[in-house]
């Protein structure tokens, strides 16, 4: 592997350890799965921690059956940041609108 390789593994498995301890500290804080929100805020952290995580396996097993499963693993996981990033979207919008009929805030 090169040096850009290894610098690009290391920052993934990096982002994968601070993903992962959001996602510990924050299961571990909060009852994050009782709201939308909450669950929002617990899953896109794991979905792009696990997505990293994808990338550093990838760097290390880049050809054969794994890689092959392991796009299909990326694939899901782009499905799912995508799903969360427009739950967050709903979440935004929503607030919004509720915070706009508050009468005398």
């Amino acid at each position: 592997m090169g040096v850009d390789m290894w610098v690009n593994m290391i920052a993934s498995a990096l982002a994968t350890l601070v993903c992962a301890a959001f996602v510990v500290i924050y299961h571990v804080k909060t009852t994050w799965w009782r709201s939308g929100t909450g669950r929002n805020l617990m899953g896109l952290p794991a979905a792009i921690g696990l997505l990293f995580l994808y990338t550093v396996l990838v760097t290390l097993w880049p050809d054969g059956c794994f890689a092959v499963v392991m796009r299909g693993v990326r694939t899901a996981l782009a499905l799912a940041i995508s799903a969360l990033i427009a739950q967050r979207i709903r979440i935004l919008l929503q607030a919004q609108r509720e915070s706009r009929n508050r009468t005398g805030v």
